[in-house]
Parts: structure tokens; sequence; C-alpha cells
């Protein structure tokens, strides 16, 4: 009793040494405050609290780094963090004196679009759950900073996700997170996820297969009629993309899922997915798994996307605006792709033509030429110069990309069976009166 005794008193006063340090401060919670706080490889730099919490009588923090990526935000013990130097939360301070602020309001008119801040009513703050919180974007929540999930397990790998995903929040209790590669459904227990496994009859995803060369298909998923599936891909996917939030109404959506087959079955590698209603848009969301990337697969999806515009004999492109990461991918693929084009024609090519053959939108294509600056202007007209150094690189490029489409295996048509009077007519319909469900019936 007497060593139980000592241990709470030592507590009182760490608590009590916690607590001087706010005041000292002046403020009430640690959470939001500034500190120095030690990373992984042993160097110690300037980290905001985010949350804390207690496990087994050990408290732990959740940082993130000052000018790192966010998939570096961690849980870190106390031992990391110089709570010594906690700085108060930066407050937002106006940027004029309040009498220039008033004269400023006096001069604007009022516009009826326009709510005053004091009026804003405060959302109700709700609980994580599989229906409509997950419609929101989660970019105004404060839980939204907080990676939820430690680990996961799909297949044979185990990999640490790097953002938010709105699961079920009494998941964010457990260390370990099971996932099912095939039907991609999630439990919280290793004992839960192995009695699934001996009954899962999926080796594959649901929906229909168009492409197969070698050990890589793609299934074309439709969103209303794989809704669970798509749904789980949606929440999986969300741990990896920082820059997307969960909207869990995949009807609009058809979804591209690329799988690597063995003996045992075909293993989710990454996906892609596009609007069913969407004319100048072959790709909406798209996402290489971490254990398959730097392999080339991403480029893999993206040249995908271009071979289904294609083939319904038009051009294409991502969902604008695109993240920092999404634009080097697409730069890079649309670099390639056109040099490729430029390289073996013989004769005078126009931007029209390269989109043609490329399925690449014009709009695409001159950023793209304006970037590899081989636009020139000669005797009063813009010319395309290709110079020795660039095609040199390129083909060290192309040796790299060992895998690539091949429009022959490609085993998928669009919907050609609509007249242009029935086209029409459908159109100025709800899209709830189209069967997608019927799409690639072939």
């Amino acid at each position: 009793m007497a060593k139980g005794k000592g241990t709470k008193s030592l507590l009182q006063l760490d608590i009590q040494a916690k607590m001087t340090i706010l005041q000292s401060i002046n403020v009430n919670s640690i959470d939001g405050c500034m500190t120095q706080c030690q990373m992984r490889d042993g160097s110690w730099h300037e980290a905001e609290i985010l949350a804390h919490k207690e496990v087994n009588g050990v408290r732990k923090y959740y940082v993130h780094y000052s000018h790192f990526n966010k998939r570096l935000d961690e849980w870190l013990p106390e031992s990391r963090v110089n709570l010594k130097s906690l700085q108060p939360p930066e407050q937002k301070r106006d940027k004029k004196p309040p009498g220039k602020q008033k004269k400023r309001k006096q001069e604007e008119p009022e516009t009826p679009n326009k709510t005053p801040k004091e009026t804003v009513e405060q959302p109700e703050k709700t609980t994580s759950s599989t229906t409509g919180s997950l419609r929101t974007s989660t970019q105004d929540h404060g839980v939204a900073r907080i990676r939820n999930i430690e680990e996961i397990e799909i297949g044979d790998f185990r990999v640490k996700p790097w953002y938010f995903s709105p699961y079920p929040e009494c998941l964010s209790q457990v260390e370990l997170l099971f996932i099912c590669e095939f039907c991609l459904k999630y439990s919280k227990s290793e004992t839960t996820y192995r009695r699934h496994k001996s009954k899962c009859h999926l080796r594959h995803p649901p929906g229909t297969e168009i492409y197969r060369n070698d050990d890589l298909q793609f299934f074309e998923l439709d969103g209303r009629k794989h809704e669970v599936y798509c749904q789980n891909l949606c929440l999986l996917s969300k741990m990896f993309l920082d820059h997307k939030f969960v909207e869990l109404d995949t009807h609009p959506f058809l979804f591209y899922v690329m799988c690597k087959i063995d003996d045992y079955g075909s293993h989710i590698v990454g996906y892609f997915s596009k609007e069913k209603d969407s004319e100048d848009n072959n790709l909406a969301c798209i996402l290489t798994l971490p254990q398959y990337q730097r392999m080339g697969y991403g480029k893999l999806l993206i040249e995908f996307s271009y071979a289904l515009s294609q083939e319904e004999g038009k051009s294409g492109g991502p969902e604008k605006p695109l993240s920092d990461l999404g634009l080097l991918s697409y730069r890079s693929y649309w670099s390639q792709a056109i040099l490729e084009v430029l390289r073996d024609t013989k004769e005078p090519i126009s931007i029209s033509d390269i989109s043609e053959i490329t399925g690449i939108r014009t709009e695409d294509i001159v950023p793209t030429l304006q970037h590899l600056n081989v636009i020139k202007y000669y005797k009063g007209q813009n010319c395309i110069v290709l110079n020795k150094d660039l095609l040199e690189a390129h083909d060290k490029a192309m040796l790299k990309r060992k895998v690539r489409i091949n429009p022959q295996k490609l085993k998928w048509k669009p919907d050609t069976d609509i007249g242009d009077s029935q086209h029409l007519m459908l159109v100025s319909l709800s899209l709830d009166t189209v069967d997608w469900a019927k799409r690639g019936a072939w």
C-alpha cells in the first residue's frame, strides 16, 4: 500500500507541475500549444500539439511538425516532448487598426448573401459513422487533423496510414486494423478477421473484368451496383489522400481497380474513379497503395484511363485543380506520351492531331509543351523543336516503363446503343432513371 500511495503522490506532483507550466503561458489546455519535439531520426523540431491521451498510465501527445508533411504526424511519449518550452497558440491579429476597419466597412455595400460572423452558428459535433457525416468535407473539423488508424494489415502487408479516414469511431481505439484484400471488409480483431477470411468467397474485386495481360488485370465496378465495396475502397484510399474527402454516395461513379494475379487470387494494387456523366474528365480520384508505389503503377493507371477515352473516341483528363503530387505525376505522363508521338512522326503535326492520337486534352498539351520548353517562334509562326538532350532523357525514362497497357487486350466498349434523340432525352431527366448497373454487359 505504501508503494501505491507513493506512486499516486508522484503523479499528483507531475500534474501540478504541468498546470504550473500552462498557467505561466496563460492557457488552460496543452492542445494547440507549440513546443520542441523529437522526430524519429533524433532531431528536434518545432511542432504543434494537436491532442493528448493516456494509455495504460502512459501519457502521449499527437504532434504536427511545422514545415513538414502531415504524413509525419505521430503520437509521441512524454520523453520526446519538451514541455518546458511550451508556447501558447498563435492568435489571429487584425492587420489594420479598428478605426480604419470601421471606415472600410462603411464604404463597402451590404450584400444579402454575406452573413456577419456574430450570427454564424457553429455546427454540432457528431461522432464518425458510416452515413451522413462522411459526406461533409473533413477540412473544417479538428478531429480530421489527427490520424485515427495507427496501422492496417491488408493481405501480406502491414502499412501505416498517412492521414485521417472516417472509419467508425470504435476502430480508432485499436492498434491494428485488419482489412480483407478481396472484399475490403474491415475488422478490429484478428480472430474476427481470420474467421472472415475462411468464409469470404471472393478472390477478386466484384465487377466486370475488362483487361488482362500477363499478371495484371482491371475490373470495372459500378458505384451503384457494388456500393459496399466502393464505399470501403473510398475509406481505404482516404488514409493515403489528404486533399480528398470521403463521399459515400458512390452511385454517380465508376471504379476501375487494378490487380496483380497469382495462384491465390487477384490482389488490389490501386484504382481510379470517374463520374458516369462527365464529358470532359476521365478520372476523378487515383491511388496506388503504398506497398506498390514507385513501381510504375501510377503511370499505368493514368495510361489506362486514356485508353478508355481513346476507345470512346474522345479526349479527356483529370478533374481540376490537381494536387501538387498529382500535377507532377500527370505532367510526367503527358510529357512522355507527347514526346513519344512527336519523335515518331515524319510529317507536320498539329496540337489537335496530338490530342486525337494520345487522348490528352489540348488544354493539357500546350502547358506541357511549354514546360518542356520546345515551343519556338520561327519565321512568324510557332514551331516545336526537339533537341538531342531531351530525346535522350526521354529514351532513358521510357526504358524504365517496362509494363505498358496493350489496347488489344482491352475488352471494353462504351455504351453506343442509345440514339442521339434518346440520348438528349435522357440528359434532361434525372440520372436515377438510367440503369448504370447494366454498363459493361458486353
